[in-house]
């Protein structure tokens, strides 16, 4: 069951409509939809989103998925998210709330998608030590991020982004994190995963630096 009651923890409301915007001109100038389709092709169950934004991934869940739990925080983001849910083929419940206490129950879920939220989010440690709690054990993770990468001056300017201006320009973004990396560490089986940039073609930009791919929530431990 998903609890209602939490009350919206992110506010960004200038960039949040800036970002409506250029999301839904990126799915066909950047080829964002056909990467939509490959994070999410093949799912099935029970699926929780994490920080859905305007809902765009909605339309490219195939029909075996079930039911999807849409987590996101930003009020102007989460209503464009409930139409976005209205027009999709597999139910998609819209719920407030935040990556880093998610209100719902413990390995509820079949599989996680992070796509384009681990950048943002205040406590990237606990927000998936929270992705690991609530997908059963054996559960799938899809991600589609962005990061750091290129060579060593891009990463530093990168850094220097984050520690100025890019999170207050850009909804608390950053650029440096290390999504794949993240990952691993907080206990996931990271499975294949591609590095791309994006757009592909032109000069890299600092948000190019994407990774597309697969982890696993490690099954639990038979008992002899």
């Amino acid at each position: 069951m998903v609890s209602r009651s939490a009350r919206d923890a992110v506010r960004h409301p200038v960039f949040a409509r800036y970002y409506a915007r250029v999301s839904v001109a990126a799915e066909s100038r950047m080829g964002m939809a056909g990467v939509r389709r490959r994070l999410l092709g093949g799912l099935s169950g029970r699926v929780i989103e994490i920080g859905a934004g305007n809902g765009l991934n909605f339309a490219h869940y195939p029909g075996s998925v079930a039911e999807v739990v849409a987590i996101e925080p930003e009020r102007l983001l989460r209503r464009r998210a409930v139409e976005a849910a209205l027009r999709a083929e597999v139910p998609v419940d819209v719920v407030p709330g935040c990556a880093e206490a998610l209100p719902v129950k413990s390995e509820a879920f079949d599989a996680v998608v992070f796509s384009l939220v681990l950048c943002s989010v205040r406590d990237l440690p606990r927000a998936l030590t929270e992705a690991r709690r609530v997908l059963r054990p054996g559960g799938e993770v899809r991600f589609f991020e962005h990061g750091r990468g290129g060579g060593r001056a891009m990463a530093l300017t990168q850094r220097a982004l984050d520690r100025t201006v890019w999170p207050l320009l850009a909804g608390g973004c950053h650029l440096a994190r290390d999504p794949v990396a993240a990952l691993r560490d907080a206990g996931f089986e990271l499975g294949p995963y591609r590095r791309m940039l994006l757009p592909e073609k032109g000069p890299a930009l600092p948000t190019s630096y994407c990774a597309l791919g697969t982890a696993w929530r490690p099954a639990a431990t038979e008992r002899g």
